[in-house]
Formats: C-alpha cells, sequence, structure tokens
C-alpha cells in the first residue's frame, strides 16, 4: 500500500496517475496548501522543503519526495512504463528532466503571473507566455514522429501530462500544435489518467 500524501496541483496529480496505470493500492492525504499545512512538523518529517507530494511505501518503509524521483521509484518497482533497454531508459529519463526543469518552472510562472501576483506584471506574463509556447513546439516537433514523447508510453509522458493539460488555464492554446493536441487527446481518453487527475480532486 503507498500513501500518497498531495494536492491538486499539476505535480501533485504525477503519482496518482502513476499509481492508477500501475495498480498500485494507494490511500491519497491531501494536504491544504492555502492552510500551509506543507509546514507542519509531520509534512515536514516527510519532506524537509515542504513541497508536495510525498509518498510513503508501506511494503517497504521508503518514503521518497520530488514528483520525478517518485514516478522513478514507482517505475523500478513496478516495473511498468519504464524501459528496460539503456538507450529508450535514457530517452525516457531526459524527457522527464525535460518537464521538471523547463515545463514545470516555465508554465508554473505564468500561472503565477497570470493568476496570484499581487497587481498585473507584463513582461512576467509576456516572458512565461513565450516560453511556454516555445516549449509545446519543442514538444510537437517531438511528437511529429512518436506516438509518445520517449516512443512507448511512459513516466515522461505522466510527467508532462498534468502541466500541459492547463493550457486553458494558463489562457494559451495548443491548436496551432497538431502533435502536441493529439497527444493531450490521446492521454486524456486513457481510464487511468482521468482516475488519477479526479482522486486528487478530492478531499479525504
Amino acid at each position: 500500500m503507498i500513501d500518497l500524501y498531495t494536492a491538486a496541483t499539476p505535480n501533485g496529480r504525477k503519482p496518482a496517475i502513476a499509481l492508477e496505470e500501475m495498480g498500485l493500492p494507494y490511500t491519497v492525504h491531501t494536504i491544504d496548501l492555502s492552510q500551509k499545512e506543507q509546514f507542519s512538523p509531520e509534512f515536514v518529517a516527510l519532506n524537509p522543503n515542504s513541497k508536495i507530494p510525498v509518498i510513503t511505501d508501506r511494503d517497504t518503509g521508503l518514503t521518497i519526495f520530488e514528483s520525478g524521483a517518485i514516478l522513478i521509484y514507482l517505475a523500478e518497482k513496478t516495473g511498468m512504463l519504464w524501459p528496460s533497454d539503456r538507450a529508450q531508459r535514457m530517452d525516457a529519463l531526459q524527457w522527464l528532466m525535460f518537464q521538471m526543469g523547463s515545463v514545470g518552472p516555465m508554465l508554473g510562472q505564468l500561472g503565477h503571473f497570470r493568476h496570484s501576483a499581487p497587481e498585473p506584471v507584463p513582461y512576467g506574463i509576456t516572458r512565461y507566455e513565450a516560453e511556454t509556447l516555445r516549449l509545446f513546439g519543442v514538444l510537437d516537433r517531438q511528437l511529429s514522429h512518436r506516438d509518445y514523447v520517449a516512443g512507448a508510453y511512459s513516466i515522461a509522458d505522466i510527467a508532462l501530462y498534468p502541466w500541459i493539460a492547463l493550457y486553458n488555464h494558463l489562457q494559451v492554446s495548443i491548436e496551432a500544435y497538431p502533435h502536441l493536441t493529439r497527444w493531450v487527446n490521446t492521454l486524456t481518453a486513457r481510464p487511468a489518467v482521468q482516475a488519477g487527475m479526479a482522486r486528487v480532486n478530492q478531499k479525504t
């Protein structure tokens, strides 16, 4: 059994999607970020950096934080969504790191300046919208010759999806990126993706 400490954010939804895809039983423990529960002593004991998500695997006694590390752990635990071939595995890993180092931070900043900044900052919106669209173009080119970002469906796709699926919320369009649009629609239709996204929306 996996205990998932999370919230309804893109990073928070990644492990739930993976757990659904892998068929692993898990319990969701919702961390109320608006109440700063991530800074409670109990949560800091799980993650010293006070960020969701975190998992605790009751089978192994391991606690893992950082969403990318969690996805790798789950993939290694199950042998699923993580190629056994080294070259293919490195391909999936580099696209997972692309999400962690580029897509998440840039789209997160656009979301901040669009919706959370205390006053409008046109420079911030322009900068991060341009970078978001550039990243959409990178993914569109990659997906022009592959069904999924690393060939076969993998944890790299799971990491990217909750961020790209925010495009309407971020007030940007994917219409100009047909391959990315196809990929978004394909993942949106997956039952495990739907279940993982919905499960983290629930209060527990």
